[in-house]
């Protein structure tokens, strides 16, 4: 939905009117980090010295962990120490790159302004407005990801791939890389991929660098490191990029000098270290005149390392299912978006994937319908693509019999929701009449999954005023109607936990009478009225209309795997800023998602 200047500073005013009410605070209920430190094989970037790299005034002092600067996962080597990045022009290029490069000054890319998401993105440039570079960078370095809300997660990427300004106080490459970093820490492979190869090869910097080599190990594309290879060497002394030199001279056909490489780094190998060599060697031995053939032994082999999945991937060796277990969820995502692996192999990460909105909806019922041609599949597989066509094509009474098959997994567990994701259009298929009422919260809240809101609209008349159904569209409805006091109060004494949500989000939605706002909030226990660094920073970012920097402040609200850790207060925040911010259809998903997975 598009909304006007004028109109995004009436909402603005609004909200912040709306957030300021004062409501007696029960203390500053605002999620902490649940998580465990995330997936720790991959370097964390480099930081870049800035002068004067202060947070915004007011806003939150989130002080920035100590650089991570490791080499590539699983390689031998020592860890080399921190180096500052230089500037852009400062970078070390040998003229012969420079030479091949030969792009005209018209076809270069400009480091004001990065994405891959041009006029069709929806993200203005100014997305993260005015706000300090280096505190943004900051906080996309200390994000726990992947977080609770999968529409979170969605908007998140979308702000992050987009066309948008480069904040003048930060190098334009190095902002990249950090929003590079986040993706790949998301589990958005091919979007991290996408966002390191907008930046010109003359534009590189040491971080960048590092980054690139993170999203192409994700995505199992040792190709894309081809062209960076030379000037990579030059500015770092990660061994990694070493063997993908070795890699990238076999692709090129110059079997004997890669295979002298691959010899001198397997004698330099520590215990533990063959692995890696030997997933090289035989990328190494698929190029042109490549002689040698080597056997992957996975035996002995105790962690899963970003070299190693990516080296995998990209000669579509299988990986131990048990290796995935010992890594953040982020990497069943990479492996679940890896097209080299056969269907039946990434079924179960592609759920999980689609959970988290790194698959869509359509995207997952395209996979399950790669398994009815794969002659690999289980039996138990090719059953549940046969009952998802079934589900799709049958009358409305086939049609339920299949999707209560689909949805007996707990909405509130990963898988449940993913199978909640893929029937989201088949659920819009069933008529809403009475005789489908006691279905009708698992068909709203499986239309919503897709956003598919005005199909779910349609159950309004039928679902009872109470029900789980009847919040979500309160939530949902694209109309803005208000909700009465009275209603939400019935629904909150028959669900406690899910009636403080649907107050946040109703609140945060502008859809209550302001006048009886305070007293609700007090009798349900939920403190919108307290303040701190984080909320003072999502309210503020709202109100300047700076949706990136509202939804990265959001993501951060949201640092816990499951929604049981996300606050009503934390989800009043973030819906009242990304309205005021101008994304009021996010908004509105969000608030419908804490319903169903709750």
């Amino acid at each position: 939905m598009k909304i006007s200047p004028t109109d995004r500073l009436r909402i603005g005013v609004a909200a912040a009117a709306l957030i300021a009410i004062a409501v007696p605070a029960t203390g500053q209920d605002v999620p902490e980090s649940l998580l465990p430190p995330g997936f720790g094989d991959a370097p964390a970037p480099t930081p870049t010295p800035r002068p004067s790299a202060s947070a915004v005034p007011g806003g939150p002092n989130l002080a920035p962990p100590a650089a991570i600067v490791q080499p590539i996962p699983g390689l031998p080597g020592a860890t080399p120490t921190p180096t500052p990045t230089p500037s852009a022009s400062t970078v070390p290029i040998d003229a012969e790159a420079l030479r091949q490069y030969e792009l005209p000054d018209f076809a270069r890319r400009s480091l004001t302004n990065i994405g891959i998401a041009g006029q069709g993105s929806d993200f203005a440039r100014d997305a993260f407005g005015g706000t300090d570079g280096p505190w943004l960078e900051r906080i996309m370095r200390s994000l726990d990801a992947p977080v609770a809300s999968r529409w979170v997660s969605i908007a998140l990427r979308r702000a992050l791939v987009a066309d948008i300004d480069t904040p003048g106080d930060v190098d334009g490459a190095d902002f990249a890389a950090e929003r590079a970093w986040l993706l790949v820490r998301m589990g958005e492979g091919p979007a991290a991929r996408a966002l390191v190869q907008s930046v010109d090869l003359d534009n590189y910097t040491p971080k960048l660098y590092q980054i690139a080599m993170q999203a192409l190990l994700a995505t199992g594309d040792p190709g894309g490191m081809c062209p960076l290879v030379a000037s990579a060497m030059r500015v770092s002394n990660e061994r990694g990029w070493r063997l993908a030199n070795a890699v990238c001279l076999g692709l090129k056909g110059e079997a004997r000098e890669a295979g002298r490489i691959v010899d001198q780094a397997r004698r330099q190998a520590p215990g533990g270290g063959a692995i890696d060599v030997a997933l090289a060697e035989k990328l190494v031995g698929k190029g042109a005149q490549g002689r040698r053939a080597a056997t992957i032994e996975w035996d002995g082999v105790d962690r899963l390392t970003a070299w190693r999945y990516g080296m995998a991937a990209a000669s579509a060796t299988p990986v131990p299912a048990e290796l995935f277990d010992g890594v953040g969820p982020q990497v069943r995502y990479w492996h679940a978006t890896a097209p080299q692996f056969a269907p039946n192999v990434r079924l179960g990460d592609g759920e999980f994937a689609a959970a988290q909105g790194v698959l869509s909806s359509e995207a997952l019922v395209d996979l399950y319908a790669q398994l009815l041609a794969d002659e690999d599949a289980s039996s138990a597989q090719t059953a549940l693509a046969s009952d998802l066509r079934t589900a799709f094509t049958g009358n409305d009474d086939q049609r339920l019999t299949m999707l209560r098959q689909f949805w007996e997994p707990a909405a509130t567990t990963p898988l449940g929701h993913a199978r909640r994701v893929l029937t989201a259009r088949a659920a819009a298929m069933i008529a809403p009449v009475a005789d489908h009422v006691g279905d009708a919260d698992q068909l709203i809240a499986s239309m919503l999954t897709a956003g598919l809101d005005l199909p779910a609209l349609r159950w309004g008349s039928v679902v009872p005023v109470g029900s789980d159904g009847w919040a979500m569209l309160a939530l949902a409805d694209p109309m803005g109607r208000s909700v009465p006091v009275g209603a939400v109060s019935d629904y909150a004494g028959q669900h406690a936990r899910k009636g403080q949500l649907l107050f946040a989000g109703l609140a945060g939605l502008g859809r209550l009478p302001q006048d009886q706002v305070q007293g609700l909030a007090r009798d349900l226990n939920v403190a919108i009225g307290a303040r701190n660094a984080w909320t003072d920073a999502i309210d503020r970012s709202g109100v300047r209309g700076e949706a990136g920097t509202v939804l990265l402040l959001a993501a951060c609200g949201m640092q816990t795997r499951d929604w049981r850790g996300v606050s009503p207060v934390a989800l009043f925040h973030i819906v009242a800023a990304l309205r005021a911010a101008g994304r009021e259809g996010e908004a509105r998903m969000i608030a419908a998602e804490a319903i169903a997975r709750t």
